[in-house]
């Protein structure tokens, strides 16, 4: 069991490192090469800090490891909204605006009851695979079109200096932490599951997506203290519809995925989830300290009610 824990700290370290190589070198070399912040900002920086759950759902939909894939994805946009966005709004109350609520959120809310109901159908095909892909690539298309980005933080944080020879190994080498990290990462959550005695969803929708959730808890956090948590409120929306129509588009499209019950059960719950920030957001157009504190005390009883039943 120590062995497994063990393996899962440090694949998290990987993939935490990994990202973080893949935004800073790549954005660098883009930087470099004359592509504007915003293209980066859409591409790059979109990609990188989604990668960790993209290696992770697709190396454990190759190895046979259905429930962790889904799982992952699910459990990691429910820890974004519940631990973090709640987290965020304990410490400062997070304003809001109809964008965010009326574009942004109401794309990842129908987006969500979308995949809620074709889990029903007891699979996630190639087909349904393409469309979530497709949708992702008209949105990134249309915030192109509207000179927006949701990834103007990282960008912000970039090195101020030019790209040097040593980015390309180091882009190199956060691609091969992430798949590294991935493959440690789906071997160490079904040890832990096993000696628990739970099932794999349960390890997938917690402890698994907490880990692929690191870098955009962290980078969340660091925000807020700087007085930026209201720029991470749009980031973290998008963060969420990219997990679905980028990584697990992308995942369904390369192999499609058998949904389980346990699925529908916290995919009811996401689609609930969404649709009480949307509300939350909506009212007085801020996200206040008490709204935070239940977002994150739904998502504790959630943890909570998985490993009952795991």
């Amino acid at each position: 069991m120590l062995l497994y824990i063990t393996e899962f700290v440090v694949a998290s370290l990987m993939l935490w490192f990994g990202a973080n190589w893949i935004v800073t070198s790549a954005s660098l070399i883009a930087r470099k090469w004359g592509i504007s912040e915003l293209v980066i900002g859409l591409t790059v920086v979109a990609l990188g800090t989604s990668a960790p759950e993209f290696l992770v759902t697709l190396n454990a939909a190759f190895r046979g490891e259905e429930a962790i894939s889904l799982s992952n994805v699910v459990g990691s946009n429910i820890f974004n909204l519940g631990f973090i966005l709640g987290t965020m709004a304990m410490i400062k109350p997070l304003p809001s605006g109809k964008t965010i609520v009326y574009r942004d959120g109401m794309l990842l809310f129908l987006t969500t009851a979308a995949i809620l109901a074709v889990s029903y159908t007891g699979q996630m095909s190639r087909l349904f695979g393409a469309t979530l892909v497709g949708a992702l690539i008209c949105y990134l298309v249309y915030l192109g079109l509207k000179k927006e980005t949701h990834g103007e933080d990282e960008l912000e944080d970039l090195p101020d200096r030019q790209a040097e020879w040593y980015d390309y190994p180091l882009l190199l080498g956060g691609f091969l932490a992430i798949a590294v990290g991935g493959h440690f990462m789906v071997d160490a959550a079904t040890g832990i599951a096993s000696a628990l005695g739970v099932s794999s969803w349960v390890i997938g929708v917690t402890i698994v997506a907490a880990g692929t959730s690191l870098p955009e808890m962290v980078t969340c956090l660091a925000a807020s203290i700087r007085g930026r948590s209201d720029m991470m409120l749009g980031n973290l929306i998008g963060s969420d519809f990219f997990n679905f129509a980028g990584v697990l588009g992308l995942t369904c499209l390369l192999r499609p995925l058998n949904v389980s019950p346990e699925a529908r059960s916290s995919l009811l719950v996401l689609v609930g989830m969404v649709g009480l920030v949307l509300i939350m957001l909506r009212t007085g157009w801020k996200l206040r300290r008490w709204e935070g504190a239940l977002l994150f005390g739904i998502s504790l009883m959630r943890w909570v009610g998985d490993f009952s039943a795991g």
